[in-house]
């Protein structure tokens, strides 16, 4: 079966796809995000104050302000990145 696209159809679906994609990234990030804190391996200092922060599960630190969490400085802040980083596949 042969088709053929005029050039506005064929961005359409194109445009469909990358929407669609992006859907897709979003939800596997949060499928992967679907796990307690502690699988990142962090100093307790770190898994405690995000704890008592209210941050329980990896999806928790998605949009999280880390300044804004007590005892959590900026080396403390690259740790936690570098722990992140390492966890999600790179997509």
């Amino acid at each position: 079966m042969n088709v053929k696209l005029k050039k506005s159809e064929v961005k359409k679906v194109n445009k469909q796809l990358l929407e669609s994609l992006e859907v897709y990234r979003k939800t596997m990030s949060f499928m992967y995000g679907d796990a307690p804190i502690g699988v990142l391996c962090l100093p307790p200092i770190i898994e405690n104050a995000l704890i008592d922060y209210g941050c329980l599960r990896v999806y928790d630190l998605f949009n999280c302000d880390f300044t804004k969490v007590k005892g959590i400085g900026a080396s403390r802040i690259r740790q936690l990145t570098a722990r992140l980083d390492e966890f999600f596949p790179v997509s």
